[in-house]
This record gives structure tokens, sequence and C-alpha cells, in this order.
């Protein structure tokens, strides 16, 4: 599938056309622009690897073309771009991070500059938890919950489930994502012995997040530090995923309660459908039973 004007993309990371098509959108004509004038004027040719032409250079920094050399594109849809003439799709938001060897703030500013928002304002207000769902998270003291939002955010949890996955307070607010702790934080994801079915359940949860909310630039930008974080997420995402769960059962490896195998479910609040509460059990009289209240006697 390709953009208006756009060559097939052989760096291109391989998104499905599902996200191609969620990803589309105009292009901001200045702040994009600028933006992409800025990240091209602070690298080198050398620095990419590209020869010395023996000419002054007119530019600092690389050119539109040696731009869209490097990522496989044609120099006039990046002109184009960079004018605010064309549409943009994620596989090549994804190439420019890497081309323009963005960090994750300007990665993060990049795919918002570029992606349309179309579920909600561009500067959202922090997400608050439902009194409902508090209420319950703060009454389950021998039950691991936390409460999801919209692209698996996590909003709150208890101190149990904070004992039994991470401290998440240690984690940056804008980090503090169940997908992205599993594909970036080793700890996290040695916890599970079951992770690559658990992490392909997740991204497929993401793609329902996309299908149904396409204009998301958060979610967008989530899909694109990971995609070009990790391998098996960029594979995944752009091949057939398998239904997401509500329900299960989860092995988790506790340096401190053991093996344990718990089921989890679920509850989604009625006043706030993008809002679900998360909990964590185990059948009473098993190993695991006994590995969940030895951890909370450890708080």
């Amino acid at each position: 599938m390709q953009v208006s004007g756009e060559k097939t993309l052989p760096l291109s990371f391989p998104l499905s056309p599902a996200t191609l098509a969620a990803m589309y959108s105009k292009a901001p004509s200045s702040e994009l622009g600028d933006f992409l004038k800025e990240c091209r004027a602070r690298i080198s040719p050398r620095t990419v690897g590209l020869p010395a032409s023996g000419t002054p250079r007119r530019v600092t920094g690389l050119r539109r073309e040696e731009v869209a050399l490097l990522a496989g594109i044609s120099t006039d849809c990046y002109t184009r771009l960079e004018q605010g003439r064309a549409t943009v799709s994620g596989s090549v938001l994804a190439t420019l991070v890497r081309v323009l060897h963005l960090d994750d703030d300007e990665r993060d500013r990049l795919f918002e500059l570029a992606v349309r928002d179309e579920c909600a304002p561009r500067r959202r207000p922090v997400r608050k938890v439902h009194p409902q769902l508090r209420c319950l998270l703060d009454d389950l003291n021998t039950t691991p919950a936390l409460v999801l939002g919209r692209r698996m955010d996590i909003l709150a949890w208890n101190p149990l489930a904070a004992a039994l996955l991470t401290d998440f307070d240690r984690v940056p607010a804008k980090k503090r994502n169940y997908v992205r702790l599993l594909f970036t934080d080793p700890r996290f994801r040695e916890m599970y012995p079951d992770w690559q079915t658990i992490a392909r359940s997740c991204v497929a949860h993401l793609r329902v997040e996309a299908a149904t909310c396409p204009g998301d630039p958060e979610l967008s930008a989530l899909v694109g530090e990971l995609s070009v974080a990790d391998t098996d997420f960029r594979q995944w995402w752009a091949g057939r995923q398998p239904a997401g769960l509500r329900v299960g059962s989860k092995r988790l490896r506790h340096p401190v309660a053991g093996d344990l195998t718990l089921d989890w479910d679920t509850l989604t609040s009625p006043a706030d459908p993008s809002q679900q509460l998360v909990i964590w059990t185990a059948e009473p009289g098993t190993q695991s039973y006994d590995g969940l209240r030895f951890l909370a006697s450890w708080m």
C-alpha cells in the first residue's frame, strides 16, 4: 500500500495496511516542516555515511534529497511532506525516526505533529480513575489489582499489584503503560515465562484500540516507539494477531513469592468503558494462593 506520490519503501517497517490507514494524516504545513528542517540541519552527511561531494554545500546538515534517499522515498514525496502538501504513513514516520536520529521526546513530537487527533483534543487532561473503580481498588487488600485506561495505560494500582509486578511509582507517568513495560523493561519481561503469548495478546488489544480510535496520536506514538525499539512488536503488529483476551491465567516467576499461576479477569466501568479493573486471584489451598498471602505479609 502506498501513500500518494510515494514509492515502495524498502527500508520501511512492516506495518499492516490497517495500521497505515489508521495513521494517515494531513501534515500541519508549518510546524511539521519546521521540525523536520531543524532535525536534518543538525546531521552531517558524514554522520550517516554519505560520501563528500567535493562541492560547497548551501544548506547546513542534510539536504532534502539526502533524507529522502536514506528513508527510501522520493525527493518529491519528502519535499511535499515538509511543505504540508502530502499525507504521511506510519512506516515513513518510523523510518524518519531512524534516519534523523531522533530521541524519545523528538519521536513523540514527530508523531504528535504528523497524526491528526480524531478522538480527543490534542492537549488532553490527566486521566483520573473513576470513583467506583477507585473504591473497589482500595478495598482489595489481598488481591493484586490495577486500573488500565486506553492503550493499556496504567492509571492506578493497589499495593499488592506493585509488590507483584513492579513499583509503578518509580516509572515516569508518561511511560506508565503495561505494553511498554512488557516490551522495554527486562525485569518485567523476565517475570513472565509465557511472555510471548502475553505480549502478542497485548498487541492484539492495541490493534483493537487502533481500529476503534484511528486518529489517536498517543497510540500512534506508542506504536512507533515500540516498532523502533522491538523487532517482535514490529513483526506482530504487521502480522495476524490472536483475539485479545479479557480473562485467562498467567504464570509469573516472582523473586519473593516464587512461581505463581494466577487467574485474571477484567471489570469494565459502566460509567467509563475506557477504564478496566484488572484483578489476579489464585485457587485457595494452592501454592499460588499461599504465595500471594506470603507476598501480602511483606507489605
